[in-house]
């Protein structure tokens, strides 16, 4: 038996708690005979170092050992056999020949084991988040907030993967509740991800967080639904077609549509979409309730009145063209356009430039950008990143990354904006600092 093999067994033996009952067959669990020679050599290993007992630091003493049992202790003692003296090595090598169909069947054990662990993966962040956001002379503080983001993933065969995404927020502003309640300790996303080597396809389907357009302008947000797509050969081109619903409460309308995206260059990369609306202009999508109080004529005396208000469908075709140009060595510039075919207010737009960027695994690593964006209302549904870049809003905004240590992520960010510009506008300042630590 390779010594290697018996090492790795050992070690995901112990690791896994494998007893003399849990994974071996049948056979192998018969007892040892109290008589047998085998006692006298685990004796002897004991005494001289070589090993402890049993995986859990004890030794049997009078108890009956199973053969899997020994087994477990010949792997061990394999592990040690470097540090042993002639005498003892050939001990070792007595009980590996009188144990070997019990040591193959640890070995083949251990990695069935190991297989099922390489099928489940974790991987997230932490964050803590400060922000001053002066919104037409008022601080708002309600993204002060200690976040994180868990996602898991099982491997169900060679093609699909079952995932789920589960985020937690608490915010720790004295002006705020200290929990968000839509998003707090539950599994908000899970979703099923398919891809087929052999073409290259891939298909996505559940509820996840998708989007539309380099800077996710078009799309970005959490959707129900289904996406899959597949290279278009001779190009570096991807071809998909999608169905989404936006997730979020009370909603009723979807989206479907072809996109496509990639490389068209040696420094250039493209991002195109069109998406058509299940309900058309005009119609009804969500509806909602209210409770409010109208006050009497003499201001003193009112009553709570419910009020019902309807959101009607403002456009429903839409489309993005995108482009990424890696202009220098360490300078990149994106933007996307975005136009709608509602009556006004039909168009987006984003452009920015980065310098660098940050690498969790580069200690010392940073990436610097600046960015400009104009969404009209009516133009698309687009990600407001936490609220740094809502819709019918325009504005700057400059920030910084920077990784201090492995795996952690400090980011700064700077704006002035003006929301309301279909109508009223106001101006905003928002300040934002934030610390990531990735795992």
């Amino acid at each position: 038996m390779n010594k290697k093999i018996l090492s790795a067994a050992v070690a995901m033996a112990l690791a896994a708690g494998i007893s003399g009952t849990a994974l071996a067959a049948e056979g192998s669990l018969a007892d040892v005979p109290k008589d047998h020679w085998s006692y006298q050599a685990v004796d002897q290993l004991v005494k001289d170092g070589i090993i402890e007992g049993m995986p859990d630091g004890t030794y049997a003493g009078d108890r009956a050992i199973s053969r899997y049992e020994m087994a477990v202790i010949v792997a061990r003692a394999t592990d040690k056999m470097e540090a042993a003296n002639i005498a003892d090595r050939a001990l070792i090598e007595k009980m590996q020949a009188e144990y070997g169909s019990e040591l193959k069947t640890l070995a083949a054990d251990v990695q069935d084991l190991k297989n099922e662990v390489g099928k489940v993966k974790f991987n997230g962040m932490f964050r803590a988040t400060y922000d001053h956001d002066d919104d037409n002379d008022t601080i708002n503080r309600g993204n002060d907030r200690f976040y994180m983001d868990l996602h898991g993933e099982y491997k169900v065969n060679d093609n699909w993967t079952a995932k789920f995404q589960s985020e937690t927020n608490h915010k720790y502003s004295d002006k705020h509740s200290k929990h968000d309640g839509s998003d707090t300790g539950i599994i908000q996303r899970i979703w099923a991800d398919g891809y087929f080597p052999n073409s290259g396809a891939w298909v996505s389907i559940g509820r996840t967080w998708r989007g539309l357009g380099f800077t996710n302008t078009l799309q970005g947000g959490e959707t129900d639904g289904v996406q899959a797509g597949i290279p278009v050969k001779g190009t570096g081109l991807t071809a998909s077609a999608f169905y989404m619903s936006p997730s979020w409460e009370g909603n009723g309308q979807s989206y479907y549509g072809v996109a496509t995206w990639g490389s068209v260059g040696h420094a250039v990369d493209v991002n195109l979409a069109y998406e058509k609306a299940a309900l058309s202009k005009g119609d009804v999508h969500n509806v909602r309730t209210s409770e409010d109080w109208v006050k009497g004529d003499d201001n003193t005396s009112g009553k709570w009145e419910t009020t019902t208000k309807s959101d009607t469908v403002a456009y429903d075709s839409a489309f993005v063209v995108g482009a990424k140009l890696k202009a220098f060595k360490n300078v990149t510039l994106t933007g996307d356009y975005i136009q709608s075919n509602a009556e006004n207010n039909n168009k987006a737009a984003e452009a920015r430039i980065d310098y660098k960027g940050t690498n969790l695994q580069d200690p010392g690593s940073f990436g610097v950008y600046a960015r400009y964006f104009k969404f009209g209302k009516n133009a698309g549904n687009p990600d407001d990143e936490w609220g740094s870049r809502p819709n019918d809003a325009k504005g700057w905004i400059f920030g910084v990354k920077y990784v201090p240590v492995k795996n952690v992520e400090w980011s700064t960010l700077y704006s002035q904006q003006k929301k309301g510009i279909s109508g009223a506008e106001t101006d905003r300042n928002l300040f934002r600092t934030e610390v990531d630590f990735h795992f």
